[in-house]
């Protein structure tokens, strides 16, 4: 039986589980609205929630059926969205963090409905969810905020706004994402005063009243087109709020970040309270039955199933245990290097440890073994994202590691390295930011509570480098390639600081070997192309940079070189492509319209007067000088 548990979390099988009857006949499909509530605890919203009032969420727990034990497969947002919106874990979908785009090969949910004559479109509240990580493919709209996090209420005004305008030709798929109540909690008025002093549970109440809006908009559109009207609802994961020491998510899997709330209504969905623990990755599965194009693993016919669920950026980033859960009934095990079980009926606070002798079901220890652990290197976010999109992330508490961790055995559990947790977050995001100084400190306390932290020491080397602090940069570099012997990331970046030195030939040789070695890491091709450049060596330079915009598409930002390069290289045409690219919002574009007029004025182009006169009239101080001593304008 190789394996069952694999299977199902690789491929969501029938034979894992839930309902295996005939679809439903095309002419019943309603139209279908999917609503994503981000960092929503399971306690912080429904009919048993304490201390909120959460109208619209209630009204359709009462009119259909309310999970009580939904659970995320990821305490994070981009993977939690992908086993939503493809029916598999994160050992299937290949996404265990944010920040990584989901691969073209899976179809998600909203291709699958476009096949089946669904008009489709998607209202994402959050820069995680942007189209570029992988999730629009399908949606004939996808609204992704302009912004980092766009507030509940303007997403509800877009997505009502298309329900308004969309003709009654075909059933709808619509998901609309809130970004409420993630981090920072500010709720705007009326609720920043009424949950003044649980500000989290006032952008509940908000996005609460957003979500009764938006309800009342697609019932009245399903009700004006004649289709029946079918909701989900469901959180993305939750939020620890200190739970075992953890105040935000993503890096444990205790109940207050993985239980989550979920309610479904519509079609074929019995209303009433399922206790069974369900996944939501199977909301995938339902919508397919209600479209009529599969019913298996459907919520509609029940749950039945070991449920799954994994935390694995303490590992890919920092080199801690991997993390696994699973979920039979009222028993929950936790698999982080040792194993921890709880009875979630009598202990819902997972505050006592039964995992101990022969105490862990048989299913449950056979799910636990048989889950995928991903390699660090192969699942490690991608490094070729622009400046910007790591600012933006950052701004959200979200980066990712610098470099492939170091694997070990006795490597430490999470769950005991709470107190570090708020302290990486600070580091990471100083450092995006540039904030090296104030970076520093606390990398150094992190290394001292975490020798083996590869990416603490890189980062700390890195910011030394950066202050043009060389002894200390060397030094560090030094500890971090003790740590990690082999590793090309230690190398890399020990060239990128050489690359800022006197030193610089050292940099141009060391990139010569490991750019081949890294075929997938813009920064070697950026760094040896500029390093090239500065030698003088043109087309290797030209070679790199290629390479480079090549793996970041629209966040090259060296055309200018490329155009100067081509055309010392008498390469004139690409020339011409290169220098054409430079937009006028960046910095370099007062040089690249001098050098546009240049090859205009060689090639005797026919625009060649209305070049000269463009770079004139755009002229920085550099280029006013060398304008006027340009014999080609004369």
């Amino acid at each position: 039986m190789k394996k069952v548990v694999i299977l199902c979390a690789l491929v969501g099988a029938a034979a894992c589980g839930g309902r295996q009857d005939t679809p439903a006949a095309p002419a019943a499909r309603p139209s279908i609205l999917i609503v994503t509530l981000d960092t929503t605890r399971a306690d912080a919203i429904g009919p048993d929630a304490r201390g909120v009032s959460t109208p619209a969420f209630n009204a359709v727990a009462a009119r259909g059926r309310r999970f009580a034990h939904a659970y995320a497969t990821v305490p994070e947002t981009l993977p939690s969205h992908a086993s939503m919106m493809t029916g598999l874990y994160p050992a299937g979908h290949g996404v265990h963090e944010n920040a990584r785009a989901l691969s073209e090969s899976h179809v998600v949910l909203a291709e699958r409905m476009k096949q089946a004559g669904y008009q489709t479109a998607a209202f994402v509240s959050s820069y995680v969810l942007g189209r570029q990580f992988g999730l629009a493919q399908g949606f004939d709209v996808y609204d992704d905020a302009p912004a980092v996090e766009r507030a509940a209420r303007d997403t509800t005004e877009q997505a009502i706004a298309w329900l308004n305008q969309t003709p009654a030709s075909a059933p709808l798929l619509i998901w609309v994402h809130y970004f409420e109540p993630h981090t920072p909690y500010a709720p705007p008025e009326p609720f920043r005063s009424q949950y003044a002093a649980n500000p989290y549970l006032g952008e509940v109440a908000a996005m609460d009243q957003q979500l009764g809006r938006l309800i009342d908009a697609f019932d009245a559109r399903a009700a004006q087109s004649g289709t029946a009207p079918a909701i989900v609802i469901a959180a993305d994961h939750g939020e620890g709020l200190g739970d075992h020491g953890e105040r935000q998510h993503g890096h444990l899997l205790y109940q207050s970040t993985m239980k989550v709330p979920m309610v479904m209504a519509g079609p074929g969905i019995e209303a009433g309270v399922l206790e069974t623990p369900v996944s939501t990755r199977r909301i995938f599965h339902t919508v397919l039955d209600w479209a009529g194009v599969s019913a298996e693993l459907s919520l509609r016919g029940g749950g039945g199933e070991v449920v799954l669920g994994e935390a694995m950026k303490p590992y890919l980033e920092y080199g801690w245990q991997p993390q696994i859960m699973a979920i039979e009934g009222s028993r929950k095990a936790i698999f982080a290097g040792r194993t921890e079980m709880f009875d979630l009926a009598a202990d819902p606070g997972e505050t006592t440890n039964i995992g101990t002798g022969g105490n862990i079901p048989a299913a449950i220890r056979k799910a636990l073994d048989d889950y995928p652990v991903p390699t660090p290197g192969a699942a490690r976010p991608p490094q070729n994202l622009s400046a910007e999109a790591q600012r933006n992330l950052a701004s959200l508490g979200y980066v990712s590691a610098t470099a492939t961790p170091v694997v070990r055995r006795d490597a430490p559990r999470p769950v005991d390295m709470v107190g570090l947790f708020d302290e990486i977050e600070r580091a990471s995001t100083l450092f995006v930011r540039g904030q090296y100084a104030r970076a520093i400190p606390v990398l150094q306390g992190i290394l001292a509570k975490d020798p083996y932290n590869l990416d603490a020491a890189l980062r700390l080397a890195t910011s030394y480098s950066s202050l043009r602090r060389n002894a200390q940069a060397i030094e560090m570099f030094r500890k971090a390639a003790s740590i990690a012997p082999d590793s090309p990331d230690v190398r890399l970046y020990l060239a990128l600081h050489y690359a800022r030195t006197d030193e610089w030939p050292r940099a141009l040789s060391a990139l010569e070997r490991l750019a081949p070695e890294m075929p997938d890491r813009a920064v070697a091709w950026e760094a040896l192309g500029e390093l090239a450049m500065r030698a003088g060596r043109t087309e290797r330079a030209i070679q790199a940079f290629e390479r480079t915009r090549g793996l970041l598409g629209p966040a090259f930002r060296h055309d200018l070189e490329l155009g100067v390069l081509y055309l010392a290289a008498r390469r004139l045409p690409e020339s011409r492509q290169a220098l054409d690219r430079v937009l006028a919002a960046q910095p370099e574009h007062a040089m690249a319209l001098f050098k546009r007029a240049q090859l205009a004025a060689l090639l005797n182009e026919p625009d060649t007067a209305a070049r000269i006169a463009a770079a004139r009239r755009h002229a920085d101080p550099t280029t006013r000088e060398l304008i006027a001593r340009e014999r080609l304008f004369k």
